[in-house]
């Protein structure tokens, strides 16, 4: 199984959660692009140290909207939305190559993964970014999203993930942040979670039901308060239960 994080979330002076810590827990790194969050020099400092611990990197691309941290929905034309995306994984690639590995994956961030679930227009810009760029390079999503379809249709690989810190409706969708009880914070929940998901066992979704996921990585958010911890009791829970971790790109 892999542990992802959402990292390099800071912008400036400005930090968001603590990367290293996470580095040394995680083992896929999903790294903000400059878009939503970031900057060149965190983008170059998060690569360098995912290098150094043997971690995969993966492009965190977003919608250019660093006031809201690329959590609201932009009507952006679907063929600007390519290039941004392009230019996103581009840099950040840049920085990895620096650090002596690349960019191994793509993953949406926010309203833009949230959006390109449905959005057929939006999830084929993203699509076409990642085939412009890259077709080896693997695209991580929610099961039943548009974009994974779409990505699976265009010939790229295709990685299912799921959420350790976030509720599930009963239909596999994420419960939205705007609701209450949308986001986890009982790390002992969390790790439990984790492990079923892992084990191939049900979790319960928002409405109390059974709801049985499959995914080959699992996120912990790296700006949710107490993210190391909750990290850290999830990668020991796994690995008590048997659960080898280890990157799903190579």
């Amino acid at each position: 199984m892999d542990l992802n994080a959402d990292l390099g979330e800071g912008f400036g002076s400005w930090p968001m959660g603590d990367d290293n810590a996470l580095l040394d827990v995680v083992t896929s790194a999903n790294v903000a692009c400059g878009f939503h969050a970031g900057d060149p020099s965190i983008m170059r400092r998060v690569t360098a140290r995912a290098v150094s611990r043997g971690v995969a990197i993966g492009a965190h691309v977003g919608y250019a909207d660093k006031a809201g941290f690329g959590r609201r929905f932009v009507d952006i034309e679907p063929s600007a939305l390519r290039d941004e995306v392009v230019y996103q994984i581009a840099a950040l690639d840049g920085f990895a190559r620096i650090a002596g590995d690349r960019v191994r994956y793509v993953k949406p961030h926010g309203a833009l993964y949230n959006t390109i679930g449905h959005h057929l227009e939006q999830a084929a810009a993203v699509v076409g970014a990642v085939a412009d760029y890259d077709r080896s390079l693997p695209v991580l999503g929610l099961p039943g999203s548009a974009w994974l379809r779409l990505a699976a249709d265009a010939g790229l690989p295709v990685v299912h993930e799921a959420f350790a810190d976030r509720a599930y409706t009963p239909s596999g969708t994420l419960v939205s942040r705007r609701e209450a009880g949308s986001v986890l914070h009982d790390a002992d929940e969390i790790a439990a979670r984790c492990t079923a998901m892992a084990t191939g066992q049900p979790i319960h979704d928002i409405e109390g039901g059974t709801l049985k996921v499959e995914p080959a990585s699992i996120c912990v958010h790296g700006d949710t308060p107490g993210a190391v911890d909750i990290a850290r009791r999830v990668r020991s829970a796994m690995e008590g239960a048997g659960v080898t971790l280890s990157p799903f790109t190579q």
